[in-house]
């Protein structure tokens, strides 16, 4: 869990550069709004699995995927910073496409509008279903481009 509230801390850190609070005041605030996230996410998936990713013996980030018998659901994929942009989540992403084209199921995802990860999930051949300002609903089904 420590691991995994630092990685979120590192996902919420440009956002708490721009709110004007004491360094406390954004520790508490992100705390507790990782401790709502961690919550909901057991509670609404409790089939899901968790994994924390790891490079070699090194905690690098987490994948949060559910598994249903009509799709597979990436409720969340984080790296840490320094190790974005090196393929580790493009091949993450690749093994889940092969898993769903071996069951012809779709995987779905969402992403913000201006997250650098939804360009690789365009290349990877994901496409927008709906878009509601805050989150773009992507999907890639076993006839996708790129499989």
């Amino acid at each position: 869990m420590p691991f995994l509230l630092s990685l979120y801390t590192e996902t919420r850190a440009q956002e708490m550069v721009s709110v004007g609070w004491s360094s406390e005041q954004q520790w508490d605030f992100v705390r507790q709004q990782f401790t709502a996230q961690h919550t909901d996410y057991q509670a609404r998936y409790p089939k899901a699995a968790y994994d924390l990713l790891l490079l070699g013996d090194t905690p690098i980030g987490r994948l949060y995927v559910d598994r249903r018998t009509d799709e597979i659901s990436i409720l969340d994929i984080t790296l840490l910073p320094e190790y974005r942009g090196q393929g580790h989540g493009t091949i993450l992403l690749q093994e889940l496409i092969k898993e769903a084209a071996s069951l012809t199921l779709p995987i779905r995802l969402h992403v913000e509008p201006h997250n650098p990860a939804r360009r690789l999930y365009t290349q990877l051949g994901f496409i927008p279903l709906t878009d509601n300002g805050l989150y773009v609903y992507m999907e890639h089904t076993p006839t996708s481009a790129f499989l």
